[in-house]
């Protein structure tokens, strides 16, 4: 295929997919993995491909906005990160500087209300990058339309253990008790970043693992996964649809999953519990009523629930 067809091809199933695609994740998770490959893949230094996989960062901000996507978190550089040589860190940290007081600095950024924020071992980083990431923090402090975490010196295990040892010393020291453990007070404890659950995991470079990412924002509800071979450098916009596609087909699959439960109650229930399973069954109705999810569900919630669960069931 020459390239001119390649490219007509990719526009053509560009546009299908928007077609398939009604909405969008609110939050997206990105594992941004291949620069190196794509870099030894064209003869190049890794600072090649750390430079290229910046652009597709830019590109990704812009695709995201067009999709109504409300939060994108973007795993940069993990602990194990600092095994590598001196000078690729360095280059590294050099180009996350840059690109984090840039961002900070642009007019799209302030005229689209994008919070930027840092997550993980801030510590451990030099002291130009924590600077960086203060200035970032500090010119979009006042904006919540739209959040940018950048996950730096970020682990998502020394999180949660964190996290763990901040309430094993409060309960300690008597100031916390722990009937009043609850999932509020863990959050309250993880890094200051994320305000909302992760709905879609993004990895790149071929690999079908999340590298400890998230694990309580993503694996706690269930994120849908997206992997694809593309390294992060050649992730094309058609690449963010089919990501997108997968978490709405995840979506549906587990209204269905829901409705169907929902049913198989009311078939077990007695007389006294229909009130009760109506009230279930309504509120399945009404969310796949607003999602646009094709259910076949009664139309009248208030109808005889046993007679439609058998009509469903068959």
């Amino acid at each position: 295929m020459t390239g001119w067809l390649r490219r007509r091809a990719l526009a053509l199933y560009e546009r299908l997919l928007e077609r398939e695609i009604d909405g969008a994740p609110t939050h997206v998770a990105v594992i941004q993995d291949g620069n190196r490959r794509y870099a030894r893949q064209a003869g190049d230094e890794a600072t090649d491909g750390h430079r290229a996989g910046a652009e597709t960062t830019e590109r990704m901000l812009h695709w995201c906005n067009e999709l109504g996507v409300r939060e994108l978190t973007l795993y940069a550089f993990s602990t194990e990160n600092f095994e590598r040589p001196p000078e690729e860190r360095e280059h590294l940290f050099d180009l996350i500087e840059d690109k984090l007081r840039d961002f900070a600095d642009r007019e799209e950024v302030h005229e689209n209300g994008v919070r930027i924020r840092a997550i993980g071992e801030l510590g451990q980083l030099p002291e130009r990058v924590r600077d960086a990431v203060d200035y970032a923090d500090r010119r979009t402090a006042g904006y919540d339309e739209f959040h940018l975490n950048i996950a730096l010196a970020y682990g998502g295990r020394a999180e949660l253990l964190s996290a763990a040892r901040d309430l094993a010393r409060d309960v300690a020291d008597g100031t916390l008790d722990p009937a009043d453990i609850d999932v509020a007070e863990v959050e309250s404890r993880l890094y200051e970043g994320p305000a909302r659950a992760v709905d879609l995991i993004i990895r790149t470079g071929g690999d079908e693992r999340t590298s400890n990412f998230l694990p309580w924002h993503a694996n706690g509800n269930e994120a849908a996964v997206f992997f694809c071979s593309p390294y992060w450098p050649e992730f094309r916009r058609v690449d963010f649809l089919r990501a997108v596609r997968t978490y709405q087909a995840r979506e549906a699959s587990w209204r269905r999953t829901r409705a169907e439960r929902a049913l198989a109650l009311i078939r077990a229930v007695g007389d006294a519990e229909l009130g009760d399973a109506r009230r279930v069954l309504r509120r399945v109705r009404e969310r796949a009523d607003t999602d646009g999810t094709e259910l076949d569900l009664p139309a009248d919630p208030d109808e005889p629930l046993r007679e439609a669960a058998v009509e469903t069931a068959d």
